[in-house]
Formats: C-alpha cells, sequence, structure tokens
C-alpha cells in the first residue's frame, strides 16, 4: 500500500510514520483551508491569518487521525495484537497489524476504539473552543478548534460507514463472525459491501465533476471510493493468504536447486551470465557449499560501470542476515512478513549454514492462487 516512508517519533512502543503521499493532502487541506473555508466563515482577516489558520487546522488534522489510530492500537496491543506501527497517507492512516484478530469480541472493541475516540476528542475541542469563545480568546484559534471538532465529528461519523476495511465495516465483519464462526465468510460479505460502497463513490464522483456542480469534490469522492474499493479487495485477499499459507513450512515452497554465483566471477560476468540471462534481481553467493551472503541488482547498480571488470561478486557480497535467509522449517506466513518488511522477493533458505534453497514471492502467490482455484474461496 505505501511507498516511502518518513518515521517522524514513538510514542507507547508504537512507531508513527508518513507516506511520502501523505503531504498531498496536507498540501491541499492547507491550501483548501486558507483559501475558502476559513474566509467564508471568518471575515475579514489577513491573508497571513487565513494561511496560519490553514497550517493550524491541518496539523490539527494531523494529530486527530493519529490520536484515532493509536487508540485502535493500544485496544489492539490489549488483546494481545501485535501491531506494526501507524502510518499516515493520503486516504488518512492506517494502524497496521501484523495478525488478523483471534475473536469477533476483539475484533469489535479494537474496531470501534477509533470511532469512539473521535466522538471523545470531537466533545473535547467543543468544550475548549467554548471555553475559548467566552475568555474571547482570538477569534482565529476559536475558529481553528471549531473546524477540529467538527472535522472529528465527520471522521467518526465516516468511519462508522459499514464499509469494510472502514472501522464500521470491521464491526459488521465481527458481528457476522460471531454469528456463523466462519472468518473467512464474514470477511468475504464485509469486503463485498465495501467494494460497493466504493464503486458508489466513484459514479457520485464522477457524476459530480462531470456536470460541474463540485469538481474538486468529485475528484476527491472517486479517489476514496477507489481507494476503499480496492482495499476492501486487498484485505480480503490478505486473508485468504495468511489462512491459506499458515502452517505451511518454507521447504513446501523452495526451490530445491538454486542458482549460485561464485564469489570470483568478475561484476561482469555476474551481469551478462547471471542477471541478464536468469532476470533475478538477487542470487547466493556460495563457496564450495558454504553460503557466504548474497548479490543484488542494487549493489551492481552501485558499482561505476567502468568497474565491472576489475571488481568480483565477492566483494559486492551482503553478509547473510535474518533479511534474506530464513529456515527451512519456518512458517510461510513468516517469510511473507520478511519479504514485507525487507522488500525482498527471494530469500535464500538456510539449514546449518547449507544453502538448500531458494523462496520467492512468486511461487507462493502461484501455490495460493491454485489453491484458491481448486477449493474455492
Amino acid at each position: 500500500m505505501f511507498g516511502k516512508r518518513i518515521s517522524l517519533f514513538k510514542l507507547f512502543g508504537f512507531s508513527v510514520s508518513v507516506d511520502a503521499s501523505w503531504f498531498i493532502l496536507a498540501i491541499l487541506i492547507t491550501w483548501t483551508l486558507a483559501d475558502e473555508i476559513f474566509p467564508a466563515y471568518f471575515k475579514g482577516f489577513s491573508a497571513a491569518t487565513y494561511w496560519g489558520m490553514g497550517v493550524g487546522g491541518a496539523l490539527g488534522l494531523f494529530a486527530s487521525i493519529v490520536f484515532h489510530e493509536f487508540c485502535h492500537s493500544i485496544i489492539a496491543r490489549r488483546y494481545g495484537l501485535q501491531m506494526k506501527g501507524i502510518t499516515l497517507f493520503i486516504f488518512g492512516g492506517v494502524a497496521e497489524m501484523e495478525q488478523e484478530p483471534d475473536s469477533p469480541r476483539t475484533e469489535f472493541f479494537m474496531a470501534i476504539a477509533g470511532p469512539i475516540s473521535s466522538i471523545v476528542l470531537a466533545a473535547f475541542l467543543l468544550l475548549v473552543a467554548m471555553i475559548g469563545k467566552r475568555a474571547e480568546w482570538p477569534k482565529p484559534v476559536t475558529g481553528v478548534l471549531s473546524y477540529l471538532w467538527l472535522l472529528n465529528c465527520a471522521l467518526a461519523g465516516f468511519n462508522l460507514l459499514p464499509a469494510f476495511p472502514l472501522d464500521g465495516g470491521r464491526v459488521l465483519r465481527s458481528i457476522l463472525w460471531a454469528v456463523k464462526g466462519n472468518l473467512r465468510w464474514a470477511t468475504r460479505i464485509a469486503s463485498q459491501l465495501g467494494s460497493a460502497f466504493g464503486l458508489f463513490l466513484i459514479i457520485m464522483g464522477v457524476l459530480q465533476f462531470s456536470i460541474g456542480a463540485d469538481f474538486v469534490g468529485g475528484v476527491w469522492s472517486a479517489l476514496i471510493g477507489m481507494f476503499i474499493r480496492t482495499a476492501s479487495r486487498m484485505s480480503y485477499k490478505q486473508l485468504l493468504m495468511r489462512k491459506t499459507l499458515e502452517g505451511e513450512e518454507v521447504r513446501r515452497f523452495m526451490k530445491t536447486n538454486p542458482i549460485t554465483v561464485s564469489p570470483s566471477i568478475s561484476v561482469e560476468e555476474l551481469v551478462n551470465d547471471y542477471f541478464y540471462k536468469y532476470h533475478f534481481k538477487m542470487f547466493p553467493v556460495c563457496d564450495g557449499d558454504r553460503l557466504t551472503g548474497c548479490v543484488t541488482a542494487g549493489q551492481v547498480r552501485d558499482v561505476p560501470k567502468d568497474q565491472w571488470g576489475r571488481r568480483t561478486a565477492g566483494d559486492l557480497a551482503k553478509p547473510c542476515s535474518a533479511g534474506n535467509t530464513i529456515s527451512p522449517e519456518t512458517d510461510a506466513m513468516k517469510a511473507l512478513s520478511v519479504m514485507s518488511r525487507t522488500g525482498n522477493s527471494r530469500l535464500m533458505v538456510v539449514d546449518k549454514r547449507r544453502l538448500v534453497g531458494v523462496i520467492t514471492l512468486k511461487d507462493m502467490l502461484k501455490f495460493l492462487d491454485l489453491k484458491i482455484d481448486l477449493e474455492g474461496e
């Protein structure tokens, strides 16, 4: 889902990051508040004041989303779920779980915590805004506070819509799960509703900007609809993947005779005889039957081309680590987790310092597709 992330801070053990796409949202919100919303409701201020209010409103939105996701994460931790952290991106924020909830009760309370937190925050901001008005605080300050309490009400209301993977969709899934006792079925129904809601937003957005009623609003409606539609389908596929691969050992998917390179060959030979021939982005480097590391296309790219004939694969080899190796007995879901965390689509399978195979994301996805075709969803 995410591209380049920028880590901001840690709080209560949770890491908060910003996806590069979120800066687009921050700029758009600041500009909209400073140029349209605040001037429409608060007359007579200078352009600099409106831009200051716009920045304050955008920062308040940032804090509100972080607070919302923190509450999800704290409840998830309370129920024993491991959280990767919180990431803000162009469509809001997400608390990233490493596993599915283990019961409908856990799912319900974790999901409902977000909207409740937004309602509580809205009530607090409304109270502060009222106190500020009575104390005759500057109107720009109370104006931003008023905007933020309304925004948190809207955030709670939107998230309560029964469209998976929104919070309301997760609440619905928990109820369906509790009724039938089948997480896969509940997820399929909730994701279908989420996909349908996303399609509705897309259609409404297209109508808005096609008839000229609200071009910017229409574009945003269509983009949010596409995001929800894609996210609902992706969430269901991730569940299928988890349920299909859990309990399967890495040895089931690994190729047992991987192509390896000698540490003594030149980078030029490595490129021509391996990268261009086999089209892999990573090769194990072996000295006899001993694994010494791996070499990637990225490492080769960092070597000036006029040095390819003088440098060797051994010079470039990256040491073996938990990020590029895995044991044959490891659960396949752990392998997927490593691939996701490191960005490596191929891992070396090592047993007692010997290379026994290579596992790839492509091979696991092929198995997943085949199993779904044979056994159904």
